[in-house]
């Protein structure tokens, strides 16, 4: 079992000191579903939410999510980002939304955590701008896809 990096010698939690670690290009996807009734996913698709375009506000709530991490997530350093992407994929059987995220930068730690939390904020909104007319949205299945970078190597899930 590795050891845990997060503690200090009094057993209390730190944030790791990154400062020799190598500058390498660092990279993440990961990916969750939202899962919603066929009438929301017509409203979704046809745009007439009163909230508005729900995907076009979900990217930008994910791509947000993934440049503010480190201001949520309480051990994560702050990161130059140097891109992020968040896709949507539609599927009518069974009737969800699949997001994905793909996150980069050259630095010192990788973007497994932004990658993540731009899945989570992008399926947050998605609810949040549906709930008016759905109320039991299942957000499940968010997981790392990939990552690649830094001392420990590249990771691929075997789905």
């Amino acid at each position: 079992m590795p050891e845990l990096t997060h503690f200090n010698e009094q057993g209390r939690a730190r944030m790791v000191d990154v400062t020799e670690k190598a500058v390498t290009c660092r990279r993440a996807a990961a990916a969750g579903e939202i899962h919603v009734s066929s009438q929301t996913m017509t409203h979704i698709k046809n745009g007439t939410l009163k909230k508005g375009d729900v995907l076009a506000v979900a990217q930008v709530a994910g791509i947000q999510a993934a440049k503010h991490t480190w201001e949520l997530i309480p051990m994560c350093h702050p990161l130059p980002l140097t891109g992020v992407d968040i896709a949507f994929s539609l599927s009518e059987e069974p009737c969800m939304v699949e997001i994905s995220a793909a996150v980069t930068c050259t630095g010192v730690t990788g973007v497994e955590m932004e990658a993540l939390a731009a899945v989570s904020a992008a399926a947050l909104t998605i609810y949040d701008m549906c709930k008016a007319v759905q109320k039991d949205m299942k957000i499940t299945n968010i997981r790392l896809l990939a990552k690649s970078g830094g001392k420990s190597g590249d990771y691929r899930v075997e789905e």
